[in-house]
């Protein structure tokens, strides 16, 4: 598939990943304490009991996942878990591990307790978790010194430790790594009152004058994504201070995030021009998701990973067995007649 160079490098402003332009603000934004984190509410109820209960026996905490769409805090959540703790923080990802060398000089460099945080879990090689398989259960490694016929191993003990494992594809982790996580946590996408919250309280941290109306403004165009709604934050006190007093309105907000190509619903150009590409070059759908990346120059992965799960979140889109389709929702809110002769197969919003 041809892309520009426009398309390929430009970020979107509501990506749920993280960015160069997130930066340091984002992590002084960042919670420290499970009273100070909002949402998550049953997350953080059963983590509050397991850390205790952790704590009152004199014991590392078990082994916990964290999984869910990204942006949702689970770096986040790991730090917050280490400090409750009152125990050192390692932080890695899948991808930094590349060799079972790199996995064994991280593991015999935590102290007692210590908790180790692996985000995008789902990326390490097999070899390096065969490596983890013993040290999550026994606290222990093999290392093979040699090769051929005079390679002998050596079992090396661990101090005790809590690994915390995100994963943003929970399905693709293996059978035997999942099994060996005793607390796993799904984080599910924040309601607008909690989006509020957070931007209110993030605009108080970054000193910036905001009104209720103005936050609750941007919190219902975040796609309840907490890490989109500071950014978006961040955006609109440009307006604010450019076009207004300096102070986040609802007003300066809709004219801002209008600007930004980013409707009342979260939704920004790409989701519009898939939308649209589906209702009026292939007649509402089905339209196979290939198909569909390659008439809109896009990639299949950013069309499945990023625009999918929101749109299917707000009815908007649908799957049948040939392809994508567009729902009566999609015609209603971009302002389309939908055809009479109804959904074409069977959809399915799971």
């Amino acid at each position: 598939m041809i892309q520009t160079e426009d398309m390929e490098f430009a970020p979107r402003i509501i990506t749920p990943e993280n960015t160069d332009e997130d930066g340091d603000i984002e992590v002084n934004l960042r919670p420290q304490t499970l009273h100070e984190y909002i949402g998550q509410d049953k997350v953080k109820e059963n983590l509050a009991i397991y850390i205790e209960a952790a704590k009152r026996r004199g014991e590392p905490l078990d082994h916990v996942l964290l999984y869910g769409p990204p942006g949702l805090g689970k770096t986040t959540l790991s730090a917050i878990i280490a400090h409750e703790l009152g125990v050192n923080l390692r932080v890695t990802t899948g991808p930094a591990i590349e060799k079972p060398g790199d996995l064994v000089s991280l593991l015999t460099s935590l102290s007692d307790n210590d908790v180790l945080f692996i985000d995008e879990i789902h990326r390490l090689s097999h070899a390096v978790e065969e490596i983890l398989y013993p040290a999550m259960e026994d606290r222990v490694i093999d290392i093979i010194i040699g090769k051929g016929p005079s390679a002998r191993s050596i079992r090396m003990d661990l101090k005790p430790f809590t690994l915390i494992g995100a994963t943003t594809r929970a399905g693709q982790l293996s059978a035997p790594l999942r099994d060996r996580f005793g607390v796993i946590q799904r984080l599910e996408l924040y309601t607008k009152d909690q989006l509020t919250d957070i931007i209110r309280r993030s605009a108080m941290i970054l000193g910036i004058p905001c009104e209720t109306d103005g936050a609750a403004e941007i919190a219902g165009r975040s796609r309840g994504t907490p890490r989109i709604a500071n950014r978006l934050l961040k955006r609109v006190r440009d307006f604010a201070d450019v076009m207004g007093n300096g102070q986040i309105t609802q007003q300066i907000v809709s004219i801002a995030l209008g600007r930004l190509d980013i409707d009342e619903l979260g939704l920004d150009s790409l989701d519009r021009r898939m939308l649209e590409m589906i209702i009026k070059g292939y007649g509402g759908g089905p339209v196979g998701l290939e198909t569909l990346a390659s008439a809109i120059n896009e990639e299949s992965v950013t069309l499945e990973d990023v625009c999918e799960p929101f749109l299917m979140q707000l009815g908007f889109l649908g799957r049948t067995p040939r392809g994508r389709v567009a729902t009566k929702l999609a015609y209603e809110h971009l302002g389309y007649t939908r055809p009479d002769d109804g959904v074409r197969g069977q959809l399915s919003f799971g």
